[in-house]
């Protein structure tokens, strides 16, 4: 394989992001933070792709920070750890801020951190025997930024539940409590998320975009408010050309 630790390709107007340690259970470290976060960057800007995925060279997805990062965060300032937090916010943050459908495709542990990373996405897919979960109250430490992307996926007794007994779930809990969208057997899984992501990538591209930035543009929005930016929206769609021509097909079948 690459050296990279991040291995891009593109193929159907899909932009594959492979987390590439897989010696070390693809753990997060300022190396691999860096260059995922320009990765999606790139594939953002790219007029060529349509949808990102992400996912996990080897046996797992992410296993969360690996040792050589938790020990410069227990020799760390204050200060030392404020600036390295603030790189993994910004990795979160990216998938929401992305025009285009970000997607996590699962297979064997997402945990702590990884777990956040795939639960940031849009949409996460996985295979029957993966897992996710918040392990970090074991060791002492709160999934603290993580929490606000948890607390926006299931309720807010799981999300206790997940984050204070630090215990994995099964893809199929995962799937049942809302945290991920679907799971597949693992000798169907490549097959089903190729067929998922080939589909997701024939949408209209500007229909995708002003949907995802509308879901997120409202949260937390009072009703009215949520409304009147749909409103907005929805002049802007009527609009576009996607719009205009899928609006002609459809007459001509009528």
């Amino acid at each position: 394989m690459s050296a990279d630790v991040v291995i891009a390709a593109t193929d159907g107007g899909i932009r594959r992001l492979v987390l590439n340690r897989p010696d070390k259970r693809n753990a997060l470290n300022a190396e691999l933070i860096a260059a995922l976060k320009a990765a999606l960057r790139q594939a953002d800007a790219d007029e060529s792709v349509s949808v990102v995925a992400i996912e996990g060279a080897g046996k797992d997805f992410c296993s969360g920070a690996d040792l050589s990062a938790l020990r410069k965060i227990a020799e760390s300032s204050a200060m030392e750890n404020l600036e390295d937090v603030d790189e993994l916010a910004e990795l979160f943050l990216l998938p929401r801020r992305m025009r285009k459908p970000v997607v996590a495709c699962v297979r064997g542990r997402a945990l702590a951190g990884g777990c956040g990373l795939a639960t940031a996405c849009d949409l996460v897919l996985a295979s029957e025997t993966a897992e996710f979960g918040y392990p970090e109250v074991k060791i002492g430490f709160v999934p603290a930024m993580v929490m606000a992307i948890l607390r926006r996926n299931v309720s807010e007794k799981r999300a206790f539940e997940l984050v204070v007994r630090g215990q994995p779930v099964a893809a199929a809990e995962a799937e049942r409590i809302g945290l991920i969208n679907q799971v597949w057997p693992d000798t169907d899984f490549d097959r089903m998320r190729d067929e998922y992501l080939a589909d997701l990538a024939k949408r209209s591209a500007s229909a995708v975009q002003l949907s995802k930035r509308l879901l997120y543009h409202a949260d937390g929005m009072g009703f009215e408010a949520a409304l009147r930016s749909g409103a907005d929206v929805n002049v802007v769609a009527r609009m576009t050309d996607d719009m205009k021509a899928g609006v002609a097909r459809f007459l001509e079948r009528g």
